[in-house]
């Protein structure tokens, strides 16, 4: 019996698709079909995939052509799955021509001419090109607007900057819109805000209100009442509004989650997350927590849930007491207790620690773009490590979740809206607090 093995991500399975299975399959007796994992895919660029792992297995399944189906899960497991399942030929694309010959050590390899005229990439953008305008004059548009590239779901047309701000080269890829809201509405489905904080409501409503889906930065709003308005509004009109919240979509810090829910370190008590940056003190229109606080906020709520009991602030303001240059929030739980720790003007360890009762999670500076965190145990012998790539920081994936919700109505699923809400809400308190301490000045 002839083996022979090919691999692919499959993604909306087209036949072209077929066809090389159909010619794979003519050259032995028995097909082997490696279907790649997601965070696999992630790391060789793939990251507009738009069906879960099971869903392409089960496509692949339904043509019947495939004898067994596995998962390619790591680099390297082509050659450990040619020696595990005894392989004669290994066989892909021709666009693949020269790169798998290492693979000739232990099998013969064979490139198939490719069916012309169809890809799963051009399916993608057919079905969910989506044209996006940015708003805000914040430098990172820039950094959003090169990562968008890689994302074919997305075209990113033009910019409005809503008051005298920065473009840097932007101007000279983009239409910009100046101050001319209505008119970038106009020629955009989506907006992407990174603005103030103080000025995503009206910018959100009034989007969602013309019928726009919104991706806005965290937070979305200053109040849990404001969120209310702006969820309700997107569901009248049938839009997407979502928080541009970039750690949440990163797959080590998803995996963490994950690892947590599965009581590897038994119990949650405790997390701790610092953020801070002196060289955002140069922008005096932000405060620490309009800066950082939506980041450090997201594990503690994800983790220990947004139902704490009391929330106590210590907070050092500028000279001319306008903005918050090292703020720190405690949260208490009814079983647990979080803190938060962000400054614009101290400079601190950016780390992220969950201790637990059985062990605790370790995740170094900068954890909020992390693609490595640790398991560590009262033995040392019982840490484990886990490396997961990440490129954009995050960027990427929360451009392809904006898509995916878009398409399928799950704008919640990385960070659920009652989350969104109480970290408005937080930044709500800090508001109050923030009048009190100047009444008593």
């Amino acid at each position: 019996m002839i083996k022979v093995i090919t691999y692919g991500t499959y993604d909306l399975l087209h036949h072209g698709h077929i066809r090389l299975l159909e010619r794979a399959k003519a050259l032995g007796d028995y097909l082997i079909v490696g279907v790649t994992a997601d965070d696999f895919d992630k790391t060789r660029g793939k990251i507009n995939v738009q069906q879960s792992l099971e869903e392409r297995i089960a496509a692949v399944q339904a043509t019947g052509i495939a004898d067994k189906v596995i998962v390619e899960e790591y680099e390297g497991q082509k050659i450990d799955d040619v020696r595990k399942y005894g392989v004669d030929i290994f066989t892909v694309g021709s666009d693949w021509i020269g790169y798998f010959d290492y693979l000739n050590e232990y099998c013969k390899v064979v490139y198939l001419p490719r069916t012309e005229g169809v890809s799963s990439s051009e399916i993608r953008a057919e079905r969910s090109s989506l044209k996006l305008g940015m708003v805000g004059y914040s430098p990172f548009l820039e950094k959003f607007y090169n990562e968008s590239k890689y994302v074919n779901a997305v075209d990113v047309i033009g910019i409005c900057v809503p008051y005298d701000g920065v473009l840097h080269d932007l101007k000279d890829d983009l239409t910009v819109y100046n101050t001319d809201y209505d008119k970038l509405l106009d020629d955009v489905d989506a907006v992407y805000i990174h603005s103030h904080p103080k000025q995503h409501f009206e910018q959100c409503k009034y989007a969602l209100e013309r019928g726009k889906h919104v991706l806005c930065e965290s937070p979305l709003a200053m109040s849990k009442l404001e969120c209310e308005k702006l969820f309700e509004l997107a569901r009248i009109n049938g839009v997407t509004v979502m928080e541009a919240n970039r750690t949440a979509y990163i797959t080590a810090y998803e995996r963490m989650l994950l690892l947590l829910k599965s009581g590897k370190i038994g119990k949650v008590v405790s997390v701790d997350a610092t953020c801070t940056s002196l060289s955002l003190s140069t922008n005096t229109n932000w405060g620490s927590l309009e800066s950082w606080g939506p980041t450090t906020m997201l594990p503690v709520f994800q983790i220990l849930g947004t139902e704490y009991q009391d929330l106590r602030i210590f907070s050092m303001m500028s000279d001319d007491d306008k903005q918050d240059l090292f703020t720190k929030i405690d949260l208490t739980f009814s079983s647990a207790t979080a803190s938060i720790k962000v400054g614009t003007g101290v400079k601190s360890e950016g780390e992220l620690i969950i201790s637990g009762t059985k062990g605790y999670v370790f995740v170094p500076a900068p954890w909020w773009k992390t693609d490595y965190f640790e398991l560590r145990y009262e033995n040392p012998s019982d840490n484990k490590r886990f490396f997961y790539q990440v490129n954009g920081e995050g960027i990427r994936y929360e451009l392809v979740a904006l898509a995916n919700a878009i398409r399928e109505g799950n704008a919640d699923f990385y960070i659920s809206r009652e989350i969104t809400a109480s970290i408005a809400g937080v930044m709500n308190e800090f508001e109050t607090f923030k009048d009190r301490k100047r009444e008593l000045l």
